[in-house]
């Protein structure tokens, strides 16, 4: 049976810390909506109602253009091991880029990644459980390294060109919240 939480107990932000991946959902008014896999361990609890992840550089930003045009995030985590749990977070989203006045701040909770692009938050609204019966077991052998490799490979220019190139606006048109293009 769901449950609903307005913020996470310490079993809950376990649950979260066990986890190897999780999925993030944005909308914006009219168009698509986006969903996208996370993993790499870059996600984190700040505290049982704000959450963080950093976003590295790829091929789109839309979770950027969804949170900046409409705010709404919903993460999910499930169990692919050991007892089978969902955890959904309902929220609103900010982004911080390396020019926002709080980027050091959050940027803190990570360690330093090729390709880092900005910081996602959520502050939760909700959060509700349900049971994961349905949900296969997989094993974890490890997390991929292409993307850091690929962004170090780039480096910081190349990457400042690439996201003005692919990262400008949605593929619904939207901007992406860099102004002229850049980071």
């Amino acid at each position: 049976m769901a449950k609903f939480y307005e913020e996470l107990t310490p079993k809950l932000l376990e649950f979260i810390a066990a986890q190897k991946m999780f999925f993030i959902a944005t909308a914006s008014a009219a168009g698509r909506i986006n969903l996208s896999p996370k993993g790499m361990d870059l996600f984190r609890c700040i505290d049982a109602k704000t959450f963080a992840y950093l976003d590295l550089t790829g091929s789109g930003n839309e979770t950027s253009a969804h949170i900046e045009a409409d705010g709404r995030v919903t993460v999910m985590f499930c169990a692919f091991q050991d007892a089978p749990t969902i955890l959904r977070l309902y929220g609103r989203g900010e982004v911080i880029r390396p020019a926002h006045p709080a980027w050091a701040q959050w940027q803190a909770h990570f360690p330093a990644t090729a390709g880092q692009r900005q910081v996602i938050v959520l502050h939760m609204e909700s959060a509700q459980t349900s049971c994961g019966f349905s949900i296969p077991l997989y094993a974890f052998q490890e997390h991929r390294t292409q993307l850091v490799e690929w962004a170090a490979h780039r480096g910081e220019e190349g990457l400042e060109s690439y996201r003005r190139e692919k990262n400008v606006t949605s593929i619904d048109g939207l901007p992406r919240g860099y102004p002229g293009g850049a980071a």
